[in-house]
C-alpha cells in the first residue's frame, strides 16, 4: 500500500478549483488504495495557522519563527465504505529530512487528527491533544533518513558501520545495497490523547492505517488511511478531522507547526452529522470591536498575550492565532467553562506562584476565573474578536 500511495503523491496531482471551505467532501470510490481513484477527489483549501499558545524554550527556533504567516494547504478525501483516505498538499521551498544520526536537524512532516469515538454526543475536543471525555487520534508522518538497525530483526550482520565491514570495491557496493533494501525509512506514528499530558502511542496493531509523504515542485503531498471504524473512531456520515504540518527549516518540532481548526469531511452519498457541520462552521454572531473593549475591562491582557504585537505573558497561553485554530464553540467554552480545557503548565517561564492550574481530586483545575456571569451578548461579543486574532495568511 505504501508504495502505491507514494508513487500516486509523486505525480504532483494539482489540486484544481481548491475552494476554501470548512468541509469537504469525500468522493465515494471502490477502493481508496487504487491510484486511479485519486483523479475523482475534490480539493479544498484549508488554513493552517501558527500554533502559539505555549512560547518554546528555544530562543533560535523562536527567532526563526517569530514572524511566522499562516499557509494554505489543498486537502481531499476518499471513502469506499470501510476506510476514509485524506490527501494533504502544501508549498515547502526547502526540504528538510531527519538525520539518523544528528541530533540538531528538524524534519518537515505533517499530522491528521480525527476525533475520537464518545460514549454520548459530545462537542468536538480541543484540536491540540483532546479533552477529558474527548478522545483524539493523530497520524503522524515525519521525513526521515534510513537508519542502520533496518528491520528490527537484529540482524547483526547489517547493523555496523559501513566501514568497518572490512569489505571494498564490489562487495561494499553489494552490503550497502544490502542495508538500503532492508533500512527502514518511514517515520509514521499513530497516538491517542484525551488531554494535554496523555499523549499516547498506539503500538498493539489496534490501528490498521497508513501514510505516507513525498516532495516535488517545492512541496509536499502527504496521505493517511485508516479503518472509518475500529476501537478508537466510529464515524458515520462526517469525520471531524484537523490537519498540522512542520517546517523542519525552522526547527519545527511539537508545538511548533501550522495547524487548521476542525474540518468536517461529509461521506458523499450519506446523511452528514449535522450536529458537527453546525459547530465546525458556526459564525461568531457578536460584535467584534466591543469584543475586545470586554476584553480589556475584563483584565484577560493581565495573563494572556492577546495579540503576536503584544509583549509575551507566561501566566497564560497565548492567544496570538486562537481564533484560526478555534472554533466559536471552543472559545465560548473557554470563557464559560475554563477547566473543560487546560493547556499544559506551569509554564516553566512563568514565575512558580502563578502556575496555570492547580489540582483538586486528580483533576486539574483552571487558575483562569470562570466568567459564566457574563451576560450572553459579552461572551458573544468577546467572541467574535478572539475569532479575529490570527495570522495572515503568507
Amino acid at each position: 500500500m505504501k508504495k502505491i500511495l507514494t508513487s500516486i503523491l509523486s505525480l504532483g496531482l494539482a489540486a484544481s478549483a481548491a475552494l476554501a471551505a470548512d468541509t469537504i467532501t469525500a468522493v465515494k470510490v471502490s477502493d481508496v488504495n487504487d491510484a486511479a481513484s485519486w483523479a475523482k477527489a475534490k480539493f479544498s483549501s484549508v488554513t493552517l495557522y501558527p500554533q502559539t499558545a505555549v512560547h518554546m524554550n528555544d530562543k533560535k527556533a523562536n527567532a526563526a519563527n517569530a514572524d511566522d504567516k499562516a499557509k494554505k494547504a489543498d486537502v481531499a478525501a476518499l471513502y469506499d465504505g470501510k476506510n476514509i483516505a485524506l490527501m494533504v498538499k502544501w508549498a515547502d521551498g526547502s526540504k528538510s529530512v531527519q538525520g539518523a544520526y544528528s541530533s540538531d536537524t528538524y524534519s518537515d512532516g505533517f499530522a491528521v487528527q480525527f476525533a475520537g469515538a464518545t460514549k454520548g454526543s459530545q462537542a468536538l475536543p480541543y484540536i491540540g491533544m483532546g479533552s477529558n471525555g474527548r478522545p483524539v487520534v493523530v497520524h503522524l508522518q515525519k521525513a526521515t533518513e534510513k537508519v542502520y538497525e533496518p528491520n528490527g530483526n537484529k540482524d547483526v550482520s547489517t547493523q555496523i558501520n559501513r566501514q568497518q565491514t572490512g569489505v571494498f570495491g564490489q562487495e561494499l557496493a553489494d552490503y550497502d545495497a544490502k542495508v538500503a533494501s532492508l533500512a527502514k525509512t518511514d517515520y509514521e506514528r499513530v497516538f491517542v490523547a484525551e488531554g494535554f499530558r496523555s499523549l499516547t502511542e498506539i503500538k498493539d496493531g489496534s490501528v490498521k492505517s497508513n501514510a505516507s509523504m513525498s516532495y516535488a515542485n517545492n512541496g509536499w503531498s502527504g496521505t493517511v488511511v485508516r479503518p472509518l471504524k475500529d476501537d478508537y473512531v466510529n464515524f458515520k456520515g462526517t469525520v471531524p478531522v484537523a490537519i498540522a504540518v512542520w517546517d523542519g527549516d525552522k526547527m519545527g518540532r511539537n508545538g511548533l507547526k501550522n495547524l487548521s481548526s476542525w474540518v468536517a469531511v461529509n461521506l458523499e452519498g450519506m446523511k452528514p452529522d449535522t450536529k458537527v457541520v453546525a459547530e465546525v462552521t458556526e459564525e461568531s454572531k457578536g460584535n467584534a470591536e466591543k469584543g475586545k473593549v470586554a476584553l480589556d475591562a475584563n483584565g484577560c491582557a493581565g495573563c494572556h498575550q492577546i495579540t503576536s504585537k503584544d509583549a509575551p505573558s507566561f501566566m497564560g497561553p497565548s492567544l496570538a492565532n486562537v481564533g484560526g485554530y478555534s472554533t466559536v464553540a471552543y472559545l465560548r467554552e473557554s470563557i464559560l467553562k475554563p477547566s473543560a480545557v487546560v493547556v499544559p503548565g506551569y509554564n516553566r517561564n512563568a514565575h512558580s506562584n502563578t502556575p496555570w492550574y492547580t489540582i483538586e481530586k486528580g483533576k486539574r483545575i483552571s487558575a483562569m476565573t470562570d466568567f459564566s456571569f457574563l451576560d450572553k451578548k459579552t461572551v458573544e461579543d468577546i467572541v467574535a474578536y478572539l475569532k479575529t486574532l490570527k495570522a495572515e495568511v503568507e
